[in-house]
């Protein structure tokens, strides 16, 4: 096998000048399988840094302090949480668009399975206008150019019995949604069933 005891002694031997030494060398043989053991373990060292250098291979204790490299305290494992759901959780993070309504609208619906609900008073889209195709009031709510960069979010709870978001708690959607704005910009985000 590449790489065990034996390959890296037939390695060494190989890099000796045939002439020198017999055919059978026990003596040799005996020093030079320490230096093939310890080169060895260098070999098979390499081989699991190798793995745990990439986001796709690593695990155990070497994924958590990958996400705390790239993300710090924001992004954590969960108590029991599998080491391909936090793959799976780090990689979306490591993806995500950020700083944008709709990298907040799909955050909140991936965590939390429904989509929410976004209104900013100073768009037009979300109030209307007065002489405009909406009408003022028409599209949705009373709006107000007092208010800019501000925006209310409410999140809805994952239904009773879904399990597929089980470690989220609501410091965790509040953390993630300000890990999500823009800079100067503040959300009004509440969490709902």
């Amino acid at each position: 096998m590449i790489g065990d005891q034996t390959d890296m002694l037939a390695r060494l031997k190989a890099t000796l000048p045939s002439r020198w030494f017999a055919d059978t060398t026990p003596v040799l043989d005996g020093m030079m399988s320490g230096m093939a053991s310890t080169a060895a373990w260098a070999y098979s060292l390499l081989a699991f840094v190798r793995l745990q250098a990439r986001l796709a291979t690593a695990n155990n204790v070497f994924l958590d302090l990958a996400a705390i490299d790239f993300f710090g305290p924001r992004v954590a494992r969960a108590a029991g949480q599998s080491d391909d759901a936090f793959r799976a959780k780090m990689s979306r993070e490591l993806y995500r668009v950020r700083s944008t309504r709709p990298a907040i609208s799909t955050a909140l619906e991936d965590w939390m399975g429904r989509p929410p609900d976004i209104f900013e008073p100073s768009r037009p889209a979300d109030t209307g206008a007065w002489n405009g195709p909406l009408g003022y009031g028409v599209a949705g709510r009373w709006g107000s150019l007092s208010l800019p960069n501000q925006v209310f979010v409410t999140g809805f709870r994952p239904v009773v019995g879904d399990r597929s978001h089980p470690y989220l708690t609501d410091a965790d959607i509040y953390a993630d949604v300000e890990g999500l704005l823009p800079a100067a910009t503040t959300a009004w985000t509440r969490i709902s069933n």
